[in-house]
């Protein structure tokens, strides 16, 4: 008997041990690709959330966030200016890491990708709108990174 429970909690320390991988973790590993990188960014114009110029450089507020979550992880921006249907579909690929476009909480697109918490609220008629941006469903550690840069910043949503 005292070899069974010596056999069984080896056996159980052997499991645990390998489940310490780091969480949260990024399937794709897109937090590691991208710091020190490429920030692949999809833009679609919503101003004056998002200004397109036409000329690969985007102008606005959510630009202005991500050129300094891009600084900050040793990255530079990469844009792809596009409508938004197409740059969800990209970003479900793998072709994107985050889609920018004066979304809020109750984006339509939610179910395209993970939604980050909210960074910025408006008066717009009679409902307040919480801004949000979008990253690719299941890298958590890059959605982590990234909220925890949105709160730094003073997300007051």
């Amino acid at each position: 008997m005292r070899r069974f429970r010596s056999l069984l909690a080896i056996t159980c320390l052997a499991l645990l041990t390998g489940c310490s991988s780091s969480i949260p973790a990024d399937p794709e590993g897109t937090l590691e690709r991208v710091t020190g990188g490429t920030l692949r960014v999809g833009v679609s114009e919503s101003p004056p959330w998002v200004e397109t110029t036409g000329h690969g450089e985007p102008a606005g507020t959510e630009p202005d966030l991500v050129r300094e979550f891009a600084e900050r992880l040793g990255a530079e921006p990469e844009w792809t200016e596009d409508g938004e249907e197409h740059l969800m579909e990209a970003l479900e690929r793998g072709e994107l890491d985050m889609v920018i476009g004066g979304f809020t909480d109750t984006t339509p697109w939610a179910d395209f990708g993970a939604v980050t918490v909210p960074y910025a609220a408006e008066e717009r008629d009679v409902a307040r709108k919480k801004h949000v941006m979008i990253v690719r469903m299941g890298e958590n550690a890059f959605l982590v990174a990234l909220e925890r840069f949105l709160l730094a910043e003073g997300a007051s949503a």
